[in-house]
């Protein structure tokens, strides 16, 4: 049973497809990258499900903060690189660094800013592979959410009513509990 972050990311770790995933974003060498959301988020539920098959994923967030480069075209750049060299992942590569004006919010200053500016606790997550081959985990919510299968609203999705009702659309929309019915959602709208 996964009882905190050492066990995340042994569960991680002994994943040979996660860490071909992992590995082969490290291969960009991007600065401040990350594999973020719903590839961290999902395993971890799978596993407290019980699946013996890995549920699919729309879509495996790379992210990174380059504020030297901010064309959107370096991204698919670094996108295409990735079918290359995996063309059965669904790669979806953003640059943290320009996307607080795509998203209308305040500069983030870095990747692991923008995780937690998610719009829930259990999916601000990243996992990211160091120089020695080290699996690193961040989530700025801590994993008491992910790992008791609760989806919460972060902190910055409860300060204004249209982030409150950008979760809750979220919510309908992912149906998380059409895949893994033990999911217990939150809804709080403190401006109603």
């Amino acid at each position: 049973m996964l009882k905190n972050e050492e066990g995340i990311l042994n569960l991680i770790q002994s994943d040979p497809q996660m860490m071909s995933i992992i590995r082969a974003a490290g291969t960009l060498g991007l600065p401040d990258w990350w594999i973020c959301a719903g590839f961290v988020r999902s395993k971890i539920w799978d596993t407290l499900h019980g699946f013996d098959k890995r549920t699919s994923i729309p879509d495996v967030d790379v992210i990174y903060f380059d504020p030297d480069d901010l064309r959107e075209q370096t991204e698919k750049w670094y996108e295409q690189r990735l079918f290359q060299m995996m063309p059965e992942v669904p790669w979806s590569v953003k640059n943290e660094a320009r996307m607080h004006l795509v998203n209308g919010l305040a500069p983030y200053t870095s990747s692991e800013d923008a995780i937690s500016k998610f719009p829930e606790t259990a999916t601000a997550l990243g996992i990211t592979l160091k120089s020695n081959d080290k699996l690193v985990l961040t989530a700025p919510y801590g994993i008491e959410d992910v790992l008791n299968i609760q989806v919460k609203p972060t902190a910055f999705f409860k300060e204004t009513k249209e982030r409150v009702a950008i979760y809750e659309e979220r919510i309908v929309k992912k149906n998380w509990q059409s895949i893994w019915p033990k999911v217990r959602v939150t809804l709080t709208n403190p401006f109603i």
